[in-house]
């Protein structure tokens, strides 16, 4: 019998310290394994000489050298009529360590795990204790919660809405009455007031980084992510070409790829990180740089190659793949690829950057045209922001809520109206307010 990842062959006890390294690399492996001695390494018994504290002193080096600590069977067994010794060992709290270092079983060979390979099996092991999306938000209530926005995903997701509690119980978004980390960031009515890096930057630049362009974005997870794949769409050039007799617009990079690396900007960030999702538009290329770099053990090489995937964020990635955001198989990688092949993959720092070329156009570069703000009074913004977080507010629940009379409320709405802060989507009754940027 020949060796493989779960048997060692090793001729005697001299060669104990690498026994204890193989060890090490099984464990990390399988979880599992057998290491037999008096046996040379094409399986042939040649047998060994056997005292009385052989089996111990195995027993002892194993226990003072592997970590955390196992505790194998050992027994001498005869084989082809040769006295040999058979350890078999168990142990699923990896990583294992030997003589401090800890090693992987490739085949019928035992190498070093590498830091990014071992950084990911301490990501796994601890995965519950450090995620961050299924903790609770502790300073948040469900009344923090749009039930605007809550229907609008239910509705899109194809489940059926009951009250804004049970239909949180159901998506697993809540733990003893309070909303988990994810529910306040994918529907929360502000987000931004839990969590600082709730937000998005844009920003153009010139060749030499002039600035030439910069905005912020604050809100949930899907107003940023709309406003990300927007932002880039209108900073780069569009094309055109005739199919039939329609025109149809064609932008340098395709939006499916842009898409799938925004989403996957916000979904697998590191929500413990203080940062934003940045979105830097240059002459030549467009880069998405994502807080926090590859989880689980991941390198560039693997998932450009492999198309494989590990999820930091769980919860946040399920409700993505319930409206069609992201799927369940990981192929966000190999998806940017088929449709932007010299996209590029960077981690710098602690970010992971998606870098797509541009097909640059030799024109002259304009500023972009900036939408002139418009100018709130402190009462007007308050209005703003109280539709903005209950777009299906009536007239006379807003002048509830401001403590104001209902006339004084519909002669404010209609200032907003002439402003263009607001509009009224639908009749008075089941219809809603859109704030406009």
């Amino acid at each position: 019998m020949k060796e493989n990842e779960f048997i060692e062959y090793k001729k005697s006890i001299s060669e104990l310290k690498e026994a204890v390294e193989t060890i090490s690399g099984m464990l990390n492996k399988h979880g599992k394994g057998e290491i037999l001695f008096g046996i040379r390494n094409d399986g042939k018994a040649i047998g060994m000489e056997i005292g009385a504290k052989t089996v111990r002193d195995i027993s002892k080096t194993i226990l003072e050298n592997i970590e955390p600590k196992i505790h194998p069977e050992i027994k001498e067994e005869m084989i082809d009529g040769k006295k040999c010794i058979k350890v078999s060992f168990l142990g699923s709290e990896q990583p294992y360590f030997a003589y401090g270092r800890a090693f992987i079983r490739i085949g019928e060979e035992t190498r070093r795990i590498g830091p990014a390979e071992l950084e990911g099996m301490f990501a796994k092991k601890n995965k519950e204790l450090y995620r961050w999306d299924n903790k609770i938000c502790d300073k948040a209530t469900v009344s923090d919660i749009s039930l605007f926005k809550l229907k609008a995903f239910v509705e899109k997701a194809g489940l059926k809405f009951e009250t804004k509690e049970n239909t949180l119980k159901k998506l697993g978004l809540v733990h003893d009455e309070k909303p988990l980390n994810a529910a306040v960031l994918m529907f929360g009515s502000k987000p931004q007031e839990f969590f600082p890096n709730a937000k998005m930057r844009g920003a153009v630049f010139l060749n030499g980084g002039t600035m030439l362009d910069s905005k912020d974005y604050e809100g949930d997870l899907f107003y940023l992510i709309e406003e990300a794949q927007k932002y880039i769409l209108q900073n780069i050039h569009i094309g055109e070409r005739i199919e039939g007799l329609i025109r149809v617009d064609v932008p340098e990079i395709n939006p499916d790829a842009i898409r799938e690396a925004v989403v996957n900007a916000f979904c697998h960030r590191n929500y413990y990180l203080y940062g934003s999702v940045d979105i830097a538009i240059y002459p030549d290329r467009v880069e998405i740089r994502s807080p926090g770099k590859l989880y689980g053990g991941l390198t560039i090489e693997r998932i450009v190659k492999g198309n494989v995937s590990e999820r930091r964020n769980e919860l946040i990635a399920d409700l993505l793949h319930r409206v069609h955001m992201v799927e369940r198989w990981g192929r966000g990688i190999e998806k940017i690829l088929l449709a932007e092949p010299n996209a590029r993959f960077v981690e710098i720092g602690r970010q992971f950057k998606t870098v797509f070329p541009r097909k640059v156009v030799n024109t002259p570069q304009k500023t972009p045209q900036k939408t002139p703000q418009i100018k709130l009074t402190d009462l007007e913004q308050t209005i703003v922001d109280e539709l903005k977080s209950n777009p299906t507010l009536s007239r006379v629940e807003l002048a509830k809520n401001l403590k104001l009379s209902p006339e004084t409320v519909k002669e404010y709405l209609e200032k907003l109206k002439t402003k263009g802060a607001i509009r009224r989507i639908g009749p008075d009754k089941g219809g809603h307010w859109e704030v406009l940027e």
